[in-house]
């Protein structure tokens, strides 16, 4: 004989939703700090390592073409700026002359690098520019022993400093604050 079974109710239960809503909320408290330690990291790391990529490019191409070849902080892409503040962004031109100035000439920048988007700052108060000779030794650093420019976020966490360390002979190298021998802070 045929037996029916009774109507089953099918779906959640309050408590499951609960429960779930919980576990998830336990999993993005714990998740997040992680993500905005990652993204900040990565954020650091590609800033300072555009400097540190155009500085080794501007070398190079000092060396190869033998003549003399800028990086310096410009607010426009076309000329350099007063200001130390590489986070408005910077060029990289041939400048045989040592004059710091394309004149208005596009076709002497090699290289542009748009202005920071957030709120990081790069800036050591002294350094707005760099002049690499055909040798690639760097002229223009205000010290004898090179140049230590710092790249801090917002809420300047030693963690995330990183610092572009620069040579009076063209070496360039990203420190950290926990690198021996370095106050990258």
């Amino acid at each position: 004989m045929y037996q029916q079974h009774p109507l089953r109710m099918t779906g959640v239960t309050l408590i499951e939703l609960l429960i779930v809503i919980t576990i998830v909320a336990i999993l993005m408290g714990i998740g997040m700090p992680s993500y905005r330690y990652i993204t900040t990291s990565y954020r650091i790391s590609g800033e300072i390592n555009g400097l540190l990529g155009d500085v080794q490019f501007a070398r190079a191409e000092a060396v190869k073409e033998g003549q003399n070849v800028t990086v310096c902080v410009s607010t426009d892409g076309l000329s350099c700026a007063t200001s130390t503040g590489w986070q408005a962004g910077w060029i990289v031109f041939s400048d045989p002359t040592s004059a710091k100035t394309t004149n208005g000439n596009a076709a002497l920048v090699l290289r542009r690098q748009v202005a920071f988007t957030g709120s990081d700052t790069f800036d050591n108060g002294a350094t707005g520019a760099l002049i690499f000779n055909r040798e690639g030794l760097v002229a223009g650093l205000l010290t004898s022993g090179g140049a230590l420019i710092p790249l801090r976020e917002p809420t300047a966490n030693v963690n995330w400093t990183r610092c572009l360390q620069l040579s009076n002979v063209g070496a360039a190298f990203v420190v950290q604050h926990t690198t021996p021998g370095v106050s990258c802070t």
